[in-house]
This record gives C-alpha cells, sequence and structure tokens, in this order.
C-alpha cells in the first residue's frame, strides 16, 4: 500500500516533464545546441548552426512546404501570373512605402551621369524618348531632291518664312527698311517672290558650277591620258618572256590541278520502286522499237544516253572518249598574247553542242536490209513477258532457248512483273519461285542432265527467295517434307531406301546457298540436314553409283556444317565406311564398320582395284554429277578410274572433317577409326602420287592431333620476401600519386553527394506523399460531410412530408 503512492508520483513527474512548454525549452540555454567552426572558408556552404532539438527538422518541412508543394500545386496549371512589381509580394511593406521605393528606382535608373551635379529641380520633358528642349532647336536635316551637293542647307530667310509664319521675317525687313530711309515697306506677298527668284538664281549658279567642274574632269582625263602614252615605256615581247621567271615544278602540279576534271554530283539513291519502274519503262521502250523493227519501220536513234554516276564513284580509271571535252593544262612559255584561244574554245563548244542539237538526216534503208532487219527482230528476244499462271506456262516460255536466254527471260519476267508495279505482281512471282524449281528438278532428270542450265537459273531463284522469303521456306519445305516422307514409307516397307536421285541432291544444294546453314535451328536448313543424316545411316552402298551419291551427300554435309562446326557423326561413320571399301584385307580389323557397309562379304569391295596398271594414267579431277543419276562403266580401267575418283575424294572430306573438328576436345576419339584404317590397313603404294600426298597430309594430322602432352604439376612463381612498410596514420592511403589521391578524393565526393541527394529524393518522395494522403482524407472528410448533411436534409424532409401527410389524413 506504501509503493503504490510513490509509483504514482514518479508516474506523475514524467507527465509533467514530457508535457513542457516550448517556451520553456527555448528559453533554456542548457537545451540549445551551437555548432562552432573555427573559419569561413569563401564559397562553401555553412554546416553550423544554433538551433533547438526538432528545430531543422521543423526548418527543412517548411522550405519544403515553400517550394516543393508550391510546384505540387501549380503543376499542370497554365493560367498563372506574376507579379515582378518591387515589393509586391513583402507583406511587411506599406503601400505607400512600396510606391515610393518603385518611383525612387524609375528615377533612378533614368538619372545620368550628366545630370549628377545638376542642381536644377525642374524635369526634362520628352516626346517618344526626345527631349522637347532639343526638338525645338530644328537641327534635323532636310533632305532635298533638287539640292544634291547641299543637302539640309537652308537659308535662315527660308526657314523664317516658312517655319516661322513669316511675322519675324517681315519685322525684320521692316526695321532695316527703316535704318535705310524712309522707303516704303515690300509687303508679304512682294517678300515671298523675291525669295522664290533668290532661291531659283541660287539653284541656277550651282547647276553652272557643277557642269564647268565636269568639263574641267573630262578634259583633265583626257590629257592624262594623252600624257601616260609618254611616261610607259612598252618594252618588246621577246624581252618580257625572257625576264618572266621560270615557274617551279610545284606551281605547275598547283595549277596543272586547278584545271582536272572536277566530280559531278549524282542523282539522288532511288527507292526500289523507282528503280524497278525504270527497268519496266526501258523494257517496254526497248520492245517498243522491236516490234517496230519487225514491221519494217525505221526506228529514230535517240540522244546520247547519259551515263550515271553513283555517290561512291570517285571517277578513277576514267577513260576520255570523243565526246569528252579537252581540258586545261599549263604550258611553260606561254605569254600573254594567246590570240583569244579562250574564245575559240568556247566558239568550237558552241559549234559542237549544236551539230549534236541538229537531227542527223536519215539513212533510207534498201528492201534487203529492211528484211534482214526484220529477220534479226524476229530473232531477238522478246523485252517484256507475262508471268505464268502454270508451270506447263513456263516449260512453254522457256523451250528451245538457250541457258543464257532462260536466265534472260526469267529476269525479264521479274522487273516486268515488279510487286510495286501492280496489286497481283507479288502472287504472280511467288508462283513463279515454285515454277521454277520444278523445273530445276526436271532439267535434272533429265538424260543428260542440263546442269549448265541450272546453273544460269540459280541467280534468280535467289532474287525471288529475297523478294519472298516466306514463300520460298514453304516451297522448299514442301519439297524436303515430300522427300522424307517417301523415305519413311519406303523404309517401312522395305527396310531400307536408295540414294536420292540428283534432282533430290541439287535441291540440297540449292537450300544451302538460298538460307542460312549457320542457325542453331532453322526451318529448311534443320530438316535438310536431318535428311541428309538419315540417308547416310539408312541407305546401303550397294554399287559405284550409291557411292557416289553418298560422298556428294558427305559434301553436302561438310558444307552445311562449315560455318556452325556442328558435328555429324553420320558423316564421319560414311567416311570410315568408304576407307573400308579400298581395304583388301579384311580379316583382322582395329576399328568398328557400322551400317549401312559390311565388314565383309558382298559390297565389301567396291573400291579395290582390279590391276594396278590403271592407276600410271590416273589424273585427279573432281567426282562429277551426272555419276549419281546414270554411270556407264564397261571395263575394268574405267571401273579402277572411278574407284580411284571417289577414294580422292573420300581423303579430301576427311581432310576438310579435320580442319573442322580440330578444336574438339574428343578430335582424337573422333578420328581414331580412320588412323588406325590408314596407318595399318590402307596400303598406298599401288596408289597414285596425288593420292599418296593427301593421304600422308590426312595420317600426320590425325597423328600430330593425337599427341597428348603430359600433364605435370605447374611451377610455382618465386616466392619474394614481403617489403614491409610501416604505416603509422592508419586509415590514410599511403604511396599514391597526387593524381591518385585526388581521383580517390573525387570519387569520396562524388559518393557522399550522390548519398545526399538519394536522401533528400527519399525525404520529397514522402514529403508529397504525406500531402497526397491529407488531400485524400480532406476530400473523404469533405465528402462524408457533404453526404451527412444531404441524408440530413433528406430525412428532415422526408419528416416533413409524413407530418404533412398525416395532417391531411
Amino acid at each position: 500500500s506504501c509503493k503504490q503512492p510513490e509509483e504514482g508520483k514518479r508516474h506523475l513527474a514524467d507527465k509533467v516533464r514530457k508535457t513542457k512548454t516550448s517556451s520553456e525549452i527555448k528559453n533554456n540555454p542548457f537545451e540549445v545546441k551551437i555548432n562552432r567552426k573555427k573559419f569561413d572558408v569563401l564559397g562553401r556552404k555553412s554546416k553550423h548552426d544554433v538551433g533547438l532539438p526538432g528545430v531543422s527538422r521543423s526548418k527543412a518541412v517548411n522550405k519544403r512546404k515553400e517550394t516543393l508543394l508550391k510546384e505540387y500545386k501549380q503543376k499542370n496549371r497554365c493560367s498563372k501570373f506574376i507579379d515582378r512589381r518591387f515589393g509586391e509580394y513583402d507583406t511587411k511593406m506599406a503601400p505607400e512605402d512600396k510606391i515610393l521605393q518603385r518611383f525612387t528606382m524609375e528615377r533612378q535608373r533614368v538619372h545620368e551621369k550628366k545630370d549628377v551635379y545638376n542642381l536644377n529641380e525642374e524635369e526634362e520633358l520628352t516626346h517618344y524618348g526626345q527631349s522637347l528642349a532639343e526638338m525645338e532647336k530644328f537641327n534635323d536635316v532636310v533632305n532635298s531632291d533638287d539640292e544634291s551637293e547641299e543637302k539640309g542647307l537652308l537659308s535662315a530667310e527660308l526657314t523664317a518664312s516658312h517655319f516661322g509664319g513669316g511675322g519675324g521675317l517681315l519685322r525684320k525687313k521692316a526695321l532695316g527698311e527703316e535704318e535705310e530711309g524712309g522707303q516704303r515697306a515690300k509687303s508679304r506677298q512682294e517678300l515671298i517672290e523675291e525669295l522664290i527668284q533668290k532661291s531659283k538664281q541660287e539653284k541656277r549658279e550651282r547647276q553652272v558650277q557643277r557642269e564647268e567642274a565636269q568639263e574641267l574632269t573630262e578634259k583633265l582625263d583626257q590629257d592624262w591620258k594623252n600624257i601616260q602614252s609618254l611616261m610607259v615605256k612598252k618594252t618588246p615581247k621577246a624581252d618580257k618572256q625572257e625576264e618572266k621567271p621560270k615557274l617551279e615544278e610545284y606551281d605547275m602540279m598547283v595549277r596543272e590541278l586547278g584545271f582536272e576534271m572536277k566530280a559531278q554530283p549524282s542523282e539522288k539513291m532511288k527507292t526500289p520502286e523507282e528503280l524497278a519502274k525504270e527497268e519496266r519503262e526501258k523494257l517496254q521502250k526497248l520492245e517498243a522499237d522491236r516490234l517496230r523493227r519487225m514491221m519494217g519501220e525505221e526506228v529514230v536513234e535517240g540522244a546520247q544516253s547519259q551515263i550515271h554516276f553513283s555517290a561512291d564513284d570517285l571517277n578513277d580509271g576514267f577513260v576520255l572518249d570523243k565526246h569528252d571535252k579537252k581540258t586545261l593544262a599549263y604550258q611553260e612559255g606561254s605569254g600573254e598574247d594567246d590570240g583569244h584561244s579562250d574564245l575559240e574554245s568556247e566558239q568550237e563548244s558552241e559549234n559542237e553542242e549544236e551539230e549534236e542539237a541538229s537531227p542527223k538526216p536519215k539513212k533510207t534503208l534498201s528492201k534487203e536490209e529492211v528484211k534482214a532487219q526484220q529477220e534479226a527482230a524476229k530473232a531477238e528476244l522478246p523485252y517484256t513477258f507475262a508471268a505464268p499462271e502454270s508451270y506447263n506456262d513456263l516449260k512453254d516460255m522457256l523451250r528451245g532457248h538457250t541457258s543464257d536466254n532462260q536466265r534472260l527471260i526469267v529476269a525479264r519476267t521479274q522487273k516486268s512483273n515488279h510487286p510495286s508495279l501492280a496489286v497481283g505482281n507479288k502472287l504472280k512471282l511467288q508462283k513463279l519461285f515454285g515454277f521454277l524449281l520444278e523445273y530445276i528438278g526436271e532439267l535434272a532428270t533429265r538424260s543428260p542432265p542440263e546442269l549448265s542450265t541450272i546453273d544460269k537459273l540459280i541467280p534468280e531463284v535467289y532474287a525471288l527467295c529475297q523478294m519472298f522469303p516466306d514463300a520460298a521456306c514453304k516451297a522448299m519445305q514442301s519439297i524436303l517434307g515430300d522427300a522424307a516422307h517417301s523415305m519413311e514409307e519406303t523404309l517401312e516397307v522395305k527396310g531400307h531406301a536408295a540414294f536420292p536421285t540428283l534432282d533430290m541432291l541439287i535441291y540440297l544444294k540449292v537450300t544451302a546457298l538460298l538460307f542460312p546453314t549457320s542457325d542453331f535451328r532453322h526451318p529448311v536448313t534443320t530438316p535438310a540436314l536431318l535428311f541428309i543424316s538419315q540417308a547416310l545411316t539408312k541407305c546401303p552402298v550397294r554399287s559405284l553409283q550409291d557411292l557416289t551419291s553418298g560422298l556428294v551427300l558427305c559434301s553436302l554435309g561438310v558444307e552445311y556444317v562449315s560455318f556452325s562446326k556442328r558435328f555429324l557423326p553420320e558423316l564421319i561413320n560414311f567416311l570410315v565406311g568408304t576407307l573400308h571399301l579400298a581395304v583388301q584385307d579384311k580379316a583382322s580389323l582395329g576399328y568398328i564398320v557400322v551400317p549401312p557397309f559390311r565388314a565383309s562379304g558382298k559390297y565389301s569391295d567396291l573400291l579395290v582395284l582390279s590391276s594396278s596398271e590403271s592407276c600410271r594414267s590416273w589424273s585427279k579431277k573432281s567426282l562429277p554429277l551426272s555419276a549419281t543419276q546414270q554411270l556407264d562403266l564397261g571395263n575394268d580401267p574405267d571401273r579402277d578410274t572411278h574407284r580411284l575418283t571417289c577414294l580422292s575424294t573420300c581423303l579430301d572430306l576427311v581432310k576438310r572433317c579435320c580442319l573442322l573438328y580440330k578444336d574438339l576436345p574428343s578430335f582424337t576419339h573422333i578420328f581414331q577409326p580412320i588412323r588406325t584404317l590408314l596407318s595399318k590397313h590402307l596400303s598406298t603404294q599401288t596408289l597414285p602420287e596425288p593420292l599418296q600426298v593427301s593421304y600422308r597430309f590426312v595420317l600426320i594430322f590425325c597423328c600430330f592431333s593425337a599427341l597428348v602432352f603430359d600433364k605435370r604439376k605447374p611451377i610455382p612463381l618465386k616466392l619474394l620476401t614481403p617489403k614491409i612498410v610501416e604505416v603509422l596514420d592508419y586509415g590514410k592511403k599511403r604511396g599514391s600519386t597526387r593524381e591518385e589521391r585526388e581521383k580517390e578524393r573525387l570519387k569520396h565526393k562524388y559518393k557522399r553527394e550522390f548519398k545526399g541527394a538519394l536522401r533528400e529524393i527519399r525525404k520529397d518522395s514522402r514529403f508529397l506523399a504525406r500531402e497526397k494522403l491529407n488531400e485524400v482524407m480532406n476530400r473523404d472528410a469533405e465528402r462524408k460531410r457533404k453526404v451527412k448533411e444531404l441524408m440530413g436534409s433528406l430525412a428532415t424532409q422526408e419528416g416533413e412530408w409524413k407530418s404533412l401527410k398525416r395532417k391531411k389524413k
């Protein structure tokens, strides 16, 4: 019971201590915090201040209210007027003080230095910024058209008569006449007439003076010309040439460079649509000329076509023709009198232009010449072609033409039916791409295959593929999909499939030319690569023709992975099997032969030579593509020649694979079968010299790549005794240069300022968030108040209405 009163007293004392007023805190000198500074630094913001606890925070809040809060409230407001008059926003100044101070500042602004010691307090009156006292002096210059030499010189009498009202002049005249003697005073009209006569007389005198001065000047010029010929002694021409200094080689080169041909401005870069339109117009014009020649009409030759210079053309390596004008060059010893060569050159150029502009007389052709011209026009290819609507239309268009003409027909068809020229041309050219692919396949299946025509058409197919990549992708996907489905169906039925025909091999080659092969996954090249791998695995080798097709597929596979360096195990297995076909003794093998090859038995000796005599006449050449379609080998020497060609191609592919996969970690394991086969089983004594060279290169490359160095423990670095530097001032970095210390100081200052800026930004954000929250709460409170008032008024009206209703009842 005794402890409860003591605890209550302590609690009451704490409560009283907490409820101290701010006035008590302000009056308490021990609550004041003083930050003293030793000395003032010019240009540095002072952080030392005197204040009370919590005062700095209130200052920051007030400062934000004056600046940030005002900007927030004035955001997105355009109707803002700022009164910039002195003292307008100063609430401590009285209105009379504001007006007096403004008047003082205005007087100080117009006050000049010359009036500093002027004790006269009278104000100077002005009109449009000019003093009225200065304007009354009439010092303005009067412009007169008649008086060109004496501008602004008017007599005092004329000025007084015109601008003084005539009264002063009359009084002056009257006084003068009275002084002369009692003569009759002249009237105002007489004085004016006398003044006019006097001014006219002065004008005539000035005109006479000017004429006399002009005559004297002309006479003086003529006399000077006569005297000048006597004063100057003209030296003969030969003496001038001898006295003229000889120019140096550098000066001559500089002058010659001044006369060199300058670069001509090129035309603007044209859009593809404009270029296509120009190409079509050109072809249409050429076709119209061809048709006129076929009809026997004469074709008027147009003007000389202008040569187009591109923006990148530096005009180097140009050749002058007969139409180019001669350039000027400096010649040593040329005199001043050149016979007006520049005028003669201009005259010659004008004559040349007139000759070019004048039409040449038409040459009449005989009947034989006209007939020959018609035949030549008929034999000439048309310049415009309509896009084929079907594959048969394309065949009819290209039938009977050479490979060059077929390429030209396809190119002109593209130009005549560009997508920018008409709406339906895009679909027509997309169909043309599919027709061309089908036509290439047909050319490959012919006997013999027309490979040169296919080679000529590939650039046009590439141009269409670049123009319509999506349509080209779908068309090629359709061809590859059909081939893959056909192979799968054959494998399901028979268990094995035949190698792709020549048309499919060409399609695979065209795919590598049209689409990128280095992509990780591509909608066209990835299925093509899978088809090649499946063919190398599932198609058995039963003849030299099958082996030729397989080697062509291997070459295509190397081409597909040349950029991406993707490992293709089917390729290595097929090359090992091909080399195995050339091994004579297959009893004990140090390697494994995988399908589609057999270790022994039928079709395992396809590359074994029948006799060594065929090696003498063999020469290295590429494997013909036509051998994949039809291979006619009637005797053993022909078969041995083809066997050596296949073996040479296989060794070349192995060489390319070694260079391609040399950086793989498993290179030794991959090429272990090839190294064993070449070093222990394949005899090269009976092979030709070119094959022996390839054999040695492959073997050496595989052997050197197989060498693996023993792993040794790395030699450690020498351990030196560390240099001990005694540091006396801990926390300070020593040993750095002045630039490094300055850099560290700036970094530290930057970090400090950056942290301070972030801190202020966070405080500003919190302040704005509080203000926004207060606005929302105030709006909600106001809305609740209004709703409450409305509900109260409605309740009152409802009560009144019910009371009235009860009274009526």
